[in-house]
């Protein structure tokens, strides 16, 4: 009988899952003693911020997310418009490193 994978709840309950793949996260510091900080920093504090696609690689194992690739949707995105662009006639994009494998 094979193992049944258990998706790691801690990890599931701190990171979203974006469209794309990507994985979102909350700030630390917002909690107490907050009198510390300036206002600036607390409004940046509030926005989420993208997990470094290093860690998220592992994260998203842990969640038990597969088939998200975002840098796969950023490849098939650029290709697209490059597509789009000759279709259009007009002058392809000049940033091709994305489309380069």
């Amino acid at each position: 009988m094979a193992y049944k994978f258990k998706p790691n709840k801690s990890v599931a309950k701190r990171l979203r899952l974006t469209k794309t793949g990507k994985l979102k996260r909350n700030h630390s510091l917002t909690s107490h003693l907050r009198s510390g900080r300036s206002a600036a920093l607390e409004r940046r504090l509030r926005r989420p911020a993208i997990l470094v696609e290093s860690h998220a690689r592992n994260m998203r194992k842990l969640m038990g997310v597969s088939g998200k690739h975002p840098g796969k949707v950023k490849h098939e995105r650029a290709l697209a418009a490059l597509a789009a662009a000759k279709a259009k006639g007009a002058d392809a994009p000049t940033d091709t490193s994305v489309i380069t494998p």
